[in-house]
């Protein structure tokens, strides 16, 4: 999607992608990691699931589109961020949480080398089949060969409906995550609590759950 399409999202607060609590996925699956260890979550919102895995010990590297975002994750979370120009991006700190506000495909993997663990709930889903091979091909591109994490995809009838979020078709995982180490953990049945897909027509929509793994 264009940058325009997000900007206007978020300004017109259509944030139904935004989850009011953390991840029962996250809380279930997330690995063991050594403490301090810091965790890239791509197109991260202002989402909880970064405040969980602060609490768990980890550090957070955010990268997100929407400064509107941004600035609601510290302002809801009572935090005071310092915020500085770094290339591309604008950087703001705050305790355990560095969100970088600009384009994901701007980064480098100079930017990524201390990120020991990837965290993607509603990034892949958010990019069409156009941009998709590019993004998981840039996600590899970045981050350092030993890696692991978790990812969450939804698979549907796209006919159906049109994204986002976009239906990821398990064969688009494990080719576009070619060097990586796929397995999926569980694949639950959620179209009875999606009033949106059911009235489009949809009747299955799973959540698909896999660790991933170089």
């Amino acid at each position: 999607m264009e940058p325009a399409f997000w900007h206007k999202r978020w300004a017109d607060n259509q944030i139904g992608f935004h989850q009011p609590q953390v991840n029962t996925y996250l809380q279930d699956h997330w690995p063991t990691l050594a403490p301090g260890s810091r965790v890239f979550v791509p197109l991260c919102g202002k989402s909880l699931d970064m405040v969980w895995l602060a609490g768990q010990g980890y550090r957070v590297l955010g990268v997100e589109l929407s400064r509107r975002a941004v600035e609601d994750f510290f302002a809801e979370q009572g935090l005071a961020a310092e915020v500085e120009r770094q290339g591309a991006f604008e950087v703001w700190r705050s305790a355990d949480f560095e969100l970088w506000c600009g384009d994901f495909f701007a980064l480098r993997a100079s930017d990524l080398a201390d990120c020991t663990a990837v965290y993607d709930r509603a990034a892949l889903i958010a990019f069409p089949l156009s941009m998709r091979e590019r993004y998981l091909d840039h996600l590899s591109r970045c981050l350092p060969d030993r890696c692991e994490g978790l990812l969450v995809t939804l698979e549907y009838n796209q006919s159906l409906i049109e994204g986002p979020p976009f239906s990821v078709p398990q064969a688009q995982v494990r080719q576009g995550l070619g060097g990586w180490q796929v397995t999926e953990l569980q694949a639950p049945q959620v179209i009875a609590s999606s009033p949106k897909f059911q009235a489009a027509g949809v009747t299955s929509l799973l959540e698909r759950v896999y660790a991933v793994r170089r």
